[in-house]
């Protein structure tokens, strides 16, 4: 069972938002609420979770995290500073020419394994992570942060069936059902209920949680795997937007950049000066 440790991750999670809102800013770039709904989960993640040595970022026994809703490059960016993995000066030029920190998730990062942003593949380099560490007898585990819009998608199933055929209970993935996709409401665009019973029909074990309570986060990802010889999934219910009053549940924040005054606005609304 992880340390319950929400002292340090919840202002961990605020400096995280604050800089993501900073950084969607200078670049006039989008997906906003796609960052601010998963960061409760990526402060838990890399706070408490995951075995990762910041000054070592290719350590061959660390675990592997596969952010594979890519589009959210600036939340991970900011977590991954905020651990040590790379100067926080680097936020600063997020999409710039030249820049290693592009928009939508690179390897070329230290601490991040894997290129993403072409939904619905993020689970099955979950599934050859986790399989390989098997096969070589290794102890090191894969999670993927997944969305809940590339649910819909027909890669990601064929890799829900595969991970428990393989018996990968070395393998996690977590899924930001925040409720709201590029153009419309999960609901409206492609209803995923019951969505939990799905998961467990492919044969996971499955957990539903607050995806911005950071004691319920720690004990869920203390805890895996749920089930000896199955992969586990954490269903973590968020909001859209969350922390930021006026981009929480707007489908608008899922590509609109925050002008000067938005900027401001929601830095205070962060307890952070423009």
């Amino acid at each position: 069972m992880a340390t319950d440790n929400t002292h340090t991750t919840i202002p961990l999670a605020r400096r995280i938002r604050a800089r993501a809102v900073r950084m969607v800013h200078h670049a006039k770039a989008s997906h906003i609420g796609t960052c601010l709904s998963m960061t409760d989960l990526l402060a838990v993640f890399y706070h408490s979770v995951l075995r990762v040595e910041p000054r070592r970022p290719d350590w061959p026994a660390r675990d592997r995290f596969v952010l594979s809703k890519g589009h959210g490059a600036a939340a991970l960016y900011a977590v991954l500073a905020e651990r040590g993995f790379f100067p926080h000066a680097w936020l600063d030029g997020y999409c710039d020419d030249g820049s290693l920190l592009a928009g939508h998730v690179s390897r070329h990062v230290p601490g991040v394994d894997f290129s993403t942003g072409s939904l619905g593949h993020g689970l099955s380099l979950g599934c050859g992570v986790a399989l390989a560490a098997k096969r070589a007898g290794q102890e090191f585990r894969a999670f993927v942060q997944l969305s809940d819009g590339e649910c819909d998608e027909g890669s990601t199933w064929e890799a829900v069936l595969f991970a428990p055929h393989h018996r990968l209970d070395n393998l996690v993935a977590v899924i930001d059902y925040n409720k709201i996709q590029s153009f419309g409401t999960v609901k409206e665009v492609l209803d995923l209920e019951p969505l939990a019973d799905k998961w467990r029909a492919f044969g996971w074990a499955v957990r539903e949680l607050d995806g911005h309570d950071h004691a319920q986060i720690h004990a869920a990802l203390g805890a895996v795997p749920f089930q000896p010889g199955r992969p586990s999934v954490v269903i973590a219910h968020t909001v859209k937007g969350k922390g930021v009053s006026f981009m929480e549940n707007q489908l608008a924040w899922h590509y609109q950049s925050p002008n000067d005054e938005q900027l401001a606005a929601a830095l205070a609304e962060l307890g952070e000066q423009a």
